[in-house]
């Protein structure tokens, strides 16, 4: 065999692991068709993390509007793009150094799974022991006519200059993230949504509180709409800049001969039309397909060793092994029935290498913290309390630390926790709705996990002024109420 482990993708979904790996002294090759770390890191979450941030800061300036602030925060889009682009085209480089270093071996291209033990990687074929398939997911693009006009979170994450009207079809991640920026950005967008509910899998009250604020921004909701196709709005015009057809243009003669002609035709985009099953119509300068991700594992050979998949992924039992036992996916592709979030595919990867090495069971989870970071930022993590609420193993409790400790929060008045108890009163989940969410998140996800008690948090002695502080002193309430 030419290596002991083949991965097909670069993430952290394979080389986390894989550099254990090869401290063990395995051999391991890494084969990557795009850019080395994958979407997260290229085109995903620390492009959006960038974009996002100012926007962020804009908002919080507003906490102090009539209380101190003077002026305006303004973002230039145009140079915050260009940092971007320096920063992130940086990543790729950063981590095929970070592979030598690890001594891990790369192919470029595309990797073919040919049979149990040979992958294909354009005229180069390589053996293996075990394949790891770590592809990830795409964005999903629905198959309806006027499809090429849609544009992804990639395209978005990448535009040199903000739409004045967007509209996204979609609310998940993506769809209410984007919202938020185009909010705080002062534009306009249309949201569509198939069913009834924005980030469904989120607190729904919390949820509800970020659209409101989003409404008053010049972002409007279109709930229980299906789109069903897609117009381009376009003047075609002829060398003496005559127009021909401004409202059928696409249809004329002249530009169903040649459509792509730049010389006898121009086409000025006067942007694009929506049209939804129920007869909404949205008009629009931009529109993004954030529907969703599904499994991306389409010419990569599954079916030369039998192995099917669905839209989430690749069926894995406990030890992320498929239906041909020597070969595995991990991260995203996996369908593993946990949440996919880069933070679960580095557990896979960790886990996976010990798995390798035969020193693992089978896996299991801590809980898993989900950020929405949209503006304010939404988060969950450990027993959600819709089902806390319904249940009598369960009691919620209304955590409103911004209220009571505004000034240690920069003016976050709102800012406020749910926090599920069980009948022990040890905790075992937590909603929160603030603008540093995603840290209260992590402090509740280290609670949870080492089963810390409402009395031993009780004694600690925290750093104050700070949100989880506040946050944890509050929780002394529920300590004492029982």
């Amino acid at each position: 065999m030419d290596y002991d482990v083949i991965y097909i993708g670069s993430g952290n979904a394979a080389w986390q692991g894989g550099r254990f790996l090869r401290k063990a002294g395995l051999k391991i090759l890494i084969i990557e068709e795009s850019l080395y770390g994958g979407a997260c890191a290229n085109r995903g979450c620390n492009s959006k993390a960038l974009l996002d941030a100012p926007y962020e800061i804009k908002a919080l300036t507003n906490n102090f509007e009539g209380v101190g602030k003077e002026g305006n925060f303004d973002v230039n889009w145009s140079d915050l793009m260009e940092f971007k682009r320096k920063r992130i085209a940086g990543m790729s480089i950063f981590l095929d150094g970070k592979f030598d270093e690890y001594d891990l071996d790369v192919a470029h291209g595309k990797g073919v799974i040919l049979d149990e033990h040979t992958v294909q990687v354009g005229d180069d074929t390589f053996t293996t022991d075990k394949i790891v398939i770590c592809t990830g997911l795409k964005p999903v693009i629905p198959d309806i006519p006027g499809k090429q006009y849609l544009h992804d979170s990639t395209d978005f994450l990448d535009i040199d200059e903000l739409p004045k009207h967007t509209i996204i079809i979609g609310a998940g991640f993506v769809g209410m993230e984007f919202a938020s920026i185009l909010a705080e950005a002062g534009l306009e967008a249309d949201v569509i949504i198939r069913g009834d509910m924005a980030l469904k899998y989120f607190h729904q009250p919390y949820v509800q509180k970020v659209i409101d604020i989003l409404k008053e921004k010049n972002i409007r909701f279109h709930f229980n709409q299906t789109v069903k196709e897609i117009i381009c709005n376009v003047d075609i015009v002829n060398p003496e800049d005559k127009v021909l057809n401004t409202e059928n243009a696409m249809n004329s003669d002249e530009f169903l001969r040649d459509p792509e002609s730049k010389i006898d035709n121009i086409a000025h985009e006067k942007g694009f039309t929506v049209n939804c099953e129920s007869g909404l119509t949205l008009t629009g300068d931009y529109v993004i397909a954030a529907m969703g991700r599904t499994a991306n594992v389409e010419d990569i050979g599954l079916e030369n060793v039998g192995l099917t998949y669905t839209k989430q992924g690749i069926k894995v039992n406990g030890h992320l092994q498929t239906d041909v036992p020597n070969i595995y996916a991990s991260g995203d592709v996996a369908d593993t029935g946990i949440a996919k979030l880069v933070t679960v595919a580095i557990h896979h990867s960790k886990y996976l290498a010990k798995e390798l090495l035969g020193e693992a069971d089978e896996i299991t989870y801590p809980v898993v913290p989900a950020v929405a970071y949209t503006i304010p930022r939404i988060a969950t993590v450990g027993v959600p309390a819709y089902i806390a609420e319904e249940s009598d193993e369960y009691e919620v409790h209304t955590i409103r630390y911004g209220r009571s400790y505004s000034l240690e929060l920069k003016n976050d008045t709102t800012a406020e926790a749910k926090v599920i108890v069980d009948k022990d009163l040890q905790i075992v989940g937590a909603e929160i709705y603030a603008a540093d969410a995603e840290n209260v998140a992590n402090m509740f996800a280290f609670i949870i996990n080492k089963k810390i008690t409402l009395e031993e948090l009780d004694y600690m002695i925290y750093a104050f002024p700070s949100s989880s502080s506040v946050c944890l002193y509050k929780l002394h309430n529920i300590h004492y109420e029982f």
